[in-house]
């Protein structure tokens, strides 16, 4: 079992504030998540400082768009060196299989995973936006087609992972958002459950944002999320 489960996410609007609380974080004991926020204001760089820095990073672009602008953009995004990087499935077999083939001519490909449902919505707004049947129904058939195209796995809510477990099986990597401590509000998240939750319902990767990041202490939360997840205070 890999002992560094949690990513946090660096979700501010310059360098200096997200390399800040990096530099209150241990690499060897979490990963962190650059999301289209940071991206979009410092580019590639924020990655490379990261990497220097010692950490494993999760970029977190989602990116949808036409099969060959897919490809292009993971495999730019995999020549970064990135740990781990993802698209929306919802953008069909085509684009999958193409930004799995781009990220494989790399030659240490990151992990690619796909965005099945965003964990803001629920049943009513999916409904909303023209989706047909359930957020459960939706999730489980984007993630057998992830799956069928050679992908690593998803990003999903920790509720939806015994059926995602189920549609794409036991090796498939879930990489959950959503979580939050026992005592936080949910914020803009629908779906969420607590850190031990997530991996009693099958998360392998648990992205935890507001309860560490906007947290007096940061390194102190992670590290009691750490031991209430069983993991050594040693590193990875």
């Amino acid at each position: 079992m890999d002992n560094k489960r949690v990513i946090v996410p660096l979700d501010f609007p310059d360098a200096s504030s997200a390399l800040a609380l990096a530099a209150r974080l241990d690499p060897r004991l979490c990963r962190v998540k650059v999301g289209k926020e940071l991206f979009v204001a410092e580019g590639p760089g924020v990655v490379s400082q990261l990497h220097q820095r010692g950490f494993e990073v999760f970029l977190d672009l989602k990116f949808h768009d036409i099969p060959n602008t897919v490809a292009g953009a993971c495999r730019s995004a995999a020549r970064m060196g990135v740990w781990m990087m993802n698209v929306h499935a919802s953008g069909g077999e085509a684009m999958l299989r193409a930004a799995r083939e781009a990220v494989e001519s790399v030659t240490k490909p990151p992990l690619l995973i796909a965005v099945t449902v965003l964990t803001s919505l629920d049943d009513v707004s999916l409904a909303r936006v023209g989706y047909a049947g359930t957020v459960r129904e939706n999730v489980e058939n984007l993630a057998r087609l992830t799956k069928e195209c050679g992908l690593d796995g998803v990003v999903c809510s920790a509720q939806e992972a015994p059926w995602v477990r189920a549609a794409a099986g036991s090796s498939f990597t879930l990489v959950t958002p959503g979580i939050r401590l026992a005592t936080d509000e949910k914020g803009d998240q629908a779906r969420t459950v607590t850190p031990p939750e997530a991996v009693k319902l099958g998360a392998d990767y648990l992205v935890i944002g507001r309860p560490i990041t906007r947290a007096p202490d940061p390194v102190a939360v992670l590290d009691a999320i750490r031991a209430s997840l069983g993991e050594s205070r040693e590193a990875a």
